[in-house]
């Protein structure tokens, strides 16, 4: 579903060049989780806005379905992120002048997709995410996991074939981060979604298929584990031997 070829990205400081990504290559397959572990700094969320097309490149190809991603088209990387990826962020990102119901439905509203079964879609994902309650409340009136599940809502309600998700449980307890990731896991494996998820959180990597270390703008190591609460100390184990 998504393939990363030689990926690179550096930034100017002054006179000096900072590499963030250094010809970084991967793959994930069609309902598949892979989440990035590795050191503040180390090009975890710059990853991710390469692909969705938040940043652009030096250099690299990105391909969807098989078929190669213009990064160098902002038009290209704006129906990207609007029709074939969805977008979880740490800090939400939620209009606050929107209700949940309004929040969750915006990628119809912003494609213009008027079609009657959005409403369904809407209605659908608000009871997945265990929100009916709060269906026509304003992020004010939600808490910190609240805002978080309305985020994750929006991000899978279009059916995108790539979900990106930088820190989805970070600012939550871990309560509603255990949620988040039972969420994510059944509605993506039930979508065929591929996911690809920065975490700091060892239980929470626990979830997925294939977890890779990201150190000096590439993959340094990968680590292969069905995805299990109770074997969360055997990944926890090895990524310490990793240096995370």
């Amino acid at each position: 579903m998504l393939e990363i070829q030689k990926l690179s990205k550096s930034y100017q400081l002054g006179a000096r060049k900072i590499q963030v990504l250094d010809q970084l290559s991967l793959s994930v397959g069609a309902g598949e989780i892979v989440v990035i572990m590795g050191p503040s700094g180390s090009g975890k969320t710059t990853l991710l806005n390469c692909i969705s097309g938040i940043d652009r490149p030096d250099k690299g190809v990105v391909k969807i379905k098989g078929e190669s991603v213009d990064l160098n088209s902002e038009k290209q990387r704006t129906l990207l992120r609007r029709q074939q990826i969805g977008i979880v962020f740490q800090f939400f990102n939620l209009i606050p002048t929107l209700d949940v119901k309004e929040n969750i439905a915006l990628p119809f509203l912003i494609a213009n997709n008027k079609h009657p079964e959005n409403d369904l879609r809407v209605d659908k994902i608000i009871q997945t995410v265990g929100l009916q309650k709060r269906r026509n409340h304003y992020p004010y009136q939600l808490s910190g996991g609240e805002m978080q599940l309305v985020s994750i809502a929006r991000a899978l309600v279009h059916k995108p074939n790539i979900l990106l998700a930088d820190e989805p449980t970070g600012n939550v307890n871990p309560n509603i981060g255990r949620s988040i990731m039972e969420i994510l896991r059944n509605t993506v494996k039930h979508q065929n979604t591929s996911v690809l998820m920065v975490t700091h959180s060892p239980e929470h990597a626990a979830w997925a298929d294939r977890i890779c270390f990201l150190k000096d703008g590439c993959i340094q190591s990968e680590l292969n584990q069905n995805a299990a609460i109770e074997n969360v100390a055997p990944i926890f184990n090895r990524l310490l031997e990793l240096e995370i």
